[in-house]
């Protein structure tokens, strides 16, 4: 892949949205407009409504304890699986009432599904009350898009088809104020035969080191203890850039940020996963022993079906390289269950990879036929009955070899990022191991956002309970 010089929304633009911002604060000066998002998907659409909260938040808006209390109410949306979008359409369908009771209230739909021209098209056609709809690429114009919303009465559609350029500098407002997450990169190369990910988010772009670093910097000094890489591959950071440092070479150098003590990231595809990253996160203190690497079948055959570029045979001496290297990781998956074509020999392979491999935790789909995509056009699709009985097989197998390898843990002490109360129960406190594990342990509010010493005390299958030391 040739590299390009990296480009970014010019700081002219920036500052014209934040005009926006202002002109439309002027409208709400005593902050009494309240919003509501509801946001569907992944990570990356997590940060993406942080976002749109930050501007929400510099435009005057209150977050709003209810969507019938809301005078702006947002859907972000995800178009991975078909439920997702089923979804959205059942919340949009209820909203007609809603909003023929506050006619002066906006209702805005963005995200990954407003990047498929029919989506749009069956939305603007049947959901009339609609007032904005916006995609993944032109999320910064938010604040100009409002304005022109709340100034019209009209439905306005803006969505872009593709962008090389990133912007940098816009408003964000997280609520956790422990963990955050922060995107290094936008995109997807990789166009395997099942995902659409690559023609909704478009083609890779990495952000500027330099614009990353000053991030966690902020972060480390606004207190945030641990934070989260987000990408669609996170190991082809940089590739992109004139001067590549490398995703090994920016953990490494975000390794150095004071008050930041953990580090985690997804996701890792395992065809672009080398050496060198296995040796920051067993080196550098402050990389979490966990490693998210999506294997997605345990067939050959079906692994080249859905152009993922390795073999079983790959995988797993990659798994066996890490392990041997980091004995302590916890390994955690993706796989796909019912993919065109899998056979019940294939689906064997899936369920003895998971046995050699051993994932602390695997998160399990069944296949979903995505329009545009190479596999959705496949004659060979499975029915719906077999993928249950497999997909229920799956988890049995999972769920055992999750249980073994928590079984270890029994009585042993583990360091816990504190995240709050629990909610299944009065005076006890939840967080997570640096291996990912939910630990549950009974505490006091002072503890919140500490790391701490708690052994185990009893073993289930998705989460510890144990007592600090």
């Amino acid at each position: 892949m040739s590299k390009r010089e990296f480009t970014q929304v010019p700081q002219e633009e920036i500052l014209r949205q934040r005009e926006f911002m202002r002109q439309v604060r002027e409208l709400n000066p005593d902050r009494l407009l309240k919003y509501s998002i509801s946001t569907f998907g992944c990570q990356m659409n997590e940060n993406d409504s942080e976002r749109l909260a930050g501007m929400l938040s510099e435009m005057g808006y209150l977050e709003a304890e209810n969507i019938e209390d809301s005078d702006l109410i947002i859907y972000n949306t995800c178009c991975v699986r078909e439920n997702a979008e089923f979804k959205v359409y059942g919340h949009l369908g209820s909203l007609k009432k809603l909003k023929k009771q506050k006619p002066d209230m906006i209702i805005a739909v963005c995200g990954c599904m407003m990047q498929q021209k029919d989506v749009v098209k069956h939305i603007s056609r049947k959901y009339r009350h609609v007032d904005l709809i916006f995609g993944t690429h032109n999320l910064y114009r938010f604040p100009e898009l409002l304005y022109n919303s709340i100034n019209s009465d009209k439905s306005i559609i803006e969505i872009q088809d593709a962008t090389g350029s990133i912007a940098e500098g816009m408003p964000i407002a997280r609520k956790d104020g422990i963990k955050a997450w922060v995107t290094i990169m936008y995109g997807c190369n990789n166009f395997c035969s099942y995902c659409i990910v690559p023609f909704v988010r478009g083609r890779e772009r990495s952000r500027n080191a330099y614009e990353i670093t000053s991030e966690v910097e902020q972060l480390g000094r606004q207190g945030f203890r641990e934070i989260t890489l987000l990408g669609q591959n996170v190991n082809s950071y940089g590739l992109d850039l004139p001067e590549n440092k490398g995703f090994a070479g920016l953990l490494r150098e975000l390794g150095n940020v004071e008050g930041i003590e953990r580090i985690r990231f997804m996701t890792s595809h395992p065809k672009d996963l080398s050496p060198e990253l296995i040796t920051v996160i067993k080196d550098c203190k402050k990389v979490c022993e966990h490693l998210h690497l999506p294997v997605q079948s345990g067939s050959s055959r079906i692994l080249e079906m859905m152009k993922r570029n390795y073999t079983r045979e790959m995988y797993m001496e990659l798994a066996a390289v890490i392990k041997e290297q980091i004995p302590d990781i916890a390994l955690t998956t993706d796989i796909i269950v019912g993919f065109p074509g899998e056979t019940e020999a294939d689906f064997d392979e899936t369920l003895d990879l998971m046995e050699k491999v051993r994932f602390d935790f695997a998160y399990t789909f069944l296949y979903s036929r995505r329009t545009g995509t190479p596999a959705a056009n496949s004659p060979d699709q499975i029915s719906e009955d077999v993928k249950k009985q497999r997909f229920q097989k799956l988890l049995e197998v999972q769920n055992r070899i999750s249980k073994e390898i928590n079984d270890r843990l029994l009585g042993a002490e583990t360091e816990v990022l504190v995240e709050g109360l629990s909610r299944n129960s009065i005076n006890t406190f939840t967080g997570r191991t640096r291996s990912n594990k939910i630990v549950n342990f009974k505490g006091t509010n002072e503890l919140v956002g500490m790391l701490v010493k708690v052994r185990i005390k009893k073993i289930q299958t998705w989460s510890l309970e144990g007592e600090l030391i």
